[in-house]
């Protein structure tokens, strides 16, 4: 491409968009009217509800999908390659690969389900040590922080101090 006309679709493009480059955005027409702040938020519900259904999906797959398909699938292709129908043979493909498909399907929803209580609890437990460091560092802020005492005042934090003559007097006993 000449220099030329790569500044030539520069200039038509700069005319066609003024406002600036928008990448995977949709037309004003199409956007939702409610307003997002862009942040992604999930809460616990939200991800235990993604497992619960997973969960389900998985559970009624098996007797839903493979026991109402497969056995009459089976039967039929048994019937057809014992008559030396070529038919029989594609169908009983069709079933194995109905079934293997089938099992495919469910790991997923599994791993689907187990996924969303681990990421469930793994939250769980990073909110309550987020929680803890939290509170500490708020304890170790108020120990920095000149309006907990006023100036040459010790700071209530730290408990009260003890004299050092108190301390070589108590020795001074138990000896």
């Amino acid at each position: 491409m000449a220099w030329e006309e790569w500044d030539q679709l520069k200039a038509s493009a700069s005319e066609r968009a003024s406002t600036g480059m928008q990448l995977n955005g949709l037309p004003d027409d199409e956007r939702p009217t409610t307003p997002s702040t862009g942040d992604l938020k999930v809460t616990q519900k939200d991800l235990a509800a993604v497992g619960d259904h997973a969960y389900k999906l998985y559970n009624r797959l098996w007797p839903e999908a493979r026991q109402a398909v497969i056995p009459g699938t089976d039967k039929a292709a048994a019937s057809l390659t014992s008559q030396e129908f070529a038919l029989g043979g594609a169908l009983a493909h069709v079933s194995n690969r109905w079934e293997k498909q089938l099992k495919s399907l469910m790991d997923a929803c599994a791993h689907i389900s187990n996924h969303m209580d681990f990421s469930t609890k793994t939250h769980q437990d990073d909110d309550e040590r987020i929680r803890r460091s939290m509170s500490s560092i708020y304890e170790l802020n108020q120990g920095f922080d000149d309006s907990y005492a006023p100036a040459g005042a010790p700071n209530s934090v730290y408990g009260e101090k003890k004299d050092k003559d108190d301390d070589k007097g108590d020795e001074k006993q138990g000896s």
